[in-house]
């Protein structure tokens, strides 16, 4: 496990030529999180407003300069999180000058971005995400997703992030795993859930300073019905159903039936969204000493009272200041 005593931190900003700009002596508060439902990172800091080159320091970082933090636990320095400033206010007061900042990665663009894409019957997983994220001229680190077929499909002033999970989830239901999107180092990647080398061992004994455990059946999915192929007047008949949970009620979900698909393909993808969303959904938070290193879609290893086995991170807040983590995690499969 990481020594949290030996842990050093720091920040860049860099510049138009090339160059990194040391600003950790100046840094009084940073950190980073990646949120569940979410592909870009988001970066957050205080710096203090001093000179630089003559002029405030507010004058060199200003919006769209990259920042950069970066993480040594005795190994080397690592490039942790990286973003363009979005966000950028500096203060001035009192007590001194200072300047805050909020950055997101390159995949906060398709966040941000709608579009209408339309995919010919036999569309393949990978070429269809490569191609948004070609069209946004971000540049493709690994992908190590599904590549499944999928049935003719037309986005419509659709959020492109948006997209691409709904790509992810199409292939989940027709057979493949979870997969997780992210950036690192100005690069985009797409690999599957848990695929980290290094597994996390946190314990409620030694590393741990708060754990909590919740189990909600507020958006369990008992049943999905199968909907056939409409007729000329637009209407579908069912052709299937598939059961979960039914003694939570009725919670019904509908799976229209393409005309790529076969019934037993479709009865599959329902079936596929009764294991997936129709069990209770359990919401367990760990805070912990910060491993820099860890993120959202890594598997980690937990031992507490009420959390003892392998975890899947949902979503991850590092926050430098205080050389702490807080992380929503769920059993892994």
């Amino acid at each position: 496990m990481i020594d949290i005593a030996k842990l050093i931190y720091r920040e860049y900003a860099l510049l138009p030529d090339g160059k990194r700009l040391n600003i950790t002596g100046a840094v009084t508060a940073a950190g980073w999180s990646e949120g569940e439902g979410e592909i870009s990172k988001r970066l957050s800091m205080t710096v203090a407003n001093t000179a630089f080159g003559g002029k405030p320091l507010s004058s060199t970082i200003v919006p769209n300069t990259i920042v950069i933090i970066t993480a040594d636990a005795g190994g080397g320095e690592k490039e942790v999180a990286r973003g363009y400033v979005t966000e950028w206010g500096p203060t001035r007061s009192s007590g001194g000058k200072s300047l805050t900042l909020a950055a997101y990665d390159e995949l906060f663009n398709l966040q941000q971005s709608q579009d209408d894409r339309y995919l010919p019957a036999g569309t393949g997983t990978k070429s269809a995400i490569t191609a948004v994220f070609n069209d946004w001229g971000i540049p493709v680190g690994e992908y190590k997703g599904p590549d499944a077929v999928h049935a003719k499909t037309l986005f419509k002033a659709q959020y492109l992030s948006d997209i691409i999970l709904a790509l992810l989830d199409d292939a989940e239901k027709h057979g493949s795993d979870h997969y997780v999107i992210g950036a690192e180092a100005g690069k985009a990647f797409v690999r599957p859930l848990g695929d980290n080398k290094d597994i996390y061992h946190l314990s409620e004994d030694t590393n741990t300073t708060t754990t909590s455990d919740k189990i909600s059946t507020a958006s369990l999915v008992t049943r999905v019905k199968v909907m056939g192929l409409e007729n000329k007047d637009g209407k579908a008949a069912p052709e299937a159903i598939v059961d979960g949970l039914t003694e939570y009620g009725i919670r019904q979900r509908i799976y229209n039936r393409s005309a790529d698909d076969t019934l037993d393909t479709a009865k599959a993808a329902a079936q596929a969204i009764i294991d997936d969303q129709g069990k209770p959904d359990r919401s367990s938070t760990v805070v912990a000493p910060d491993v820099p290193f860890l993120h959202k879609g890594d598997k980690v290893h937990l031992a507490s009272e009420t959390l003892d086995g392998y975890f899947i991170v949902r979503s991850v807040n590092h926050d430098v200041t205080n050389r702490s983590m807080t992380l929503s995690v769920r059993p892994a499969a």
